[in-house]
């Protein structure tokens, strides 16, 4: 079942068991005529919706037969003028693909397809912004890693403008420790190991894996913090940032508890 109306095409796919018995839809569709389409005759808007229900549907029509229903039964004949308009001529060499059956049917009798046909806009068409401003784009705060000053010191010589004497020259001492490896800094630990220095932003996830994880054990917080330092990890106040790390532990809390009131003495 096909139909057109003077702005959207509308069709419905069926299939009957038997002759006598009603249609079973299988699928709908519908779209809208673009300026050009909206200014076809209404019987060539009629064929555009046949056309367009013949496309949508193809796979599941090749090979079979086809009966068409639509509100025009003027639409056999026009498929039969032999002096038609070149587009009219390319739709009928697409209907000939098939093995179709125009078959008029009243607009009252057609209502599913004259429906999908006329279905109001929602909503007015808004135009897309392809112009966005950087701070909307990529509006992004990222806390300064603690190694920054030391990062660019090492990289580029360069030191901090706003930096007091006394900060620049620790600058300078603790560089020695460091290594610039593009796109990591590492450094050089009293045990004769480089590990890689991470930034604040990941120190609770390290803490989590290497504490709370599967492979964790819910140990002590030194022994947390050898496990950061053995995962080749560094940063300045490991041993600090593990102490609190396990002081806030539930299960760690909750197990220590239970541990002491067993050691009491009865």
């Amino acid at each position: 079942m096909c139909d057109a109306s003077n702005s959207a095409l509308g069709a419905v796919l069926g299939q009957r068991a038997r002759a006598s018995q009603p249609v079973h839809v299988i699928a709908y569709a519908s779209r809208t005529m673009d300026p050009a389409q909206q200014n076809y005759t209404t019987i060539e808007k009629e064929l555009l919706a046949i056309v367009f229900a013949l496309d949508k549907f193809r796979s599941y029509l090749l090979g079979s037969k086809i009966i068409v229903f639509s509100d025009h039964a003027a639409l056999r004949y026009l498929l039969k003028k032999p002096d038609a308009k070149p587009r009219l001529i390319r739709w009928m060499l697409l209907l000939q693909e098939f093995d179709l059956e125009i078959r008029d049917k009243k607009g009252a009798e057609n209502s599913v397809a004259d429906h999908l046909s006329r279905i109001e806009k929602g909503s007015e068409l808004m135009p897309i912004r392809d112009e966005f401003p950087d701070e909307q784009l990529l509006h992004i705060q990222m806390a300064t890693p603690w190694f920054a000053n030391i990062c660019n010191y090492v990289a580029t010589s360069h030191l901090p403008l706003e930096a007091s004497q006394a900060h620049k020259e620790k600058i300078r001492s603790d560089a020695k420790y460091y290594i610039w490896d593009d796109p990591y800094l590492w450094r050089l630990c009293s045990d004769k190991v480089i590990r890689r220095c991470i930034p604040d932003a990941e120190i609770n996830s390290v803490l989590q894996f290497c504490h709370s994880a599967p492979g964790g054990g819910h140990y002590g917080s030194t022994r947390t913090a050898r496990k950061v330092l053995d995962c080749g990890l560094y940063w300045p106040t490991i041993f600090r940032d593990a102490h609190e790390f396990f002081s806030t532990c539930n299960k760690c809390q909750k197990a220590g508890v239970a541990m002491n009131r067993r050691q009491e003495m009865p």
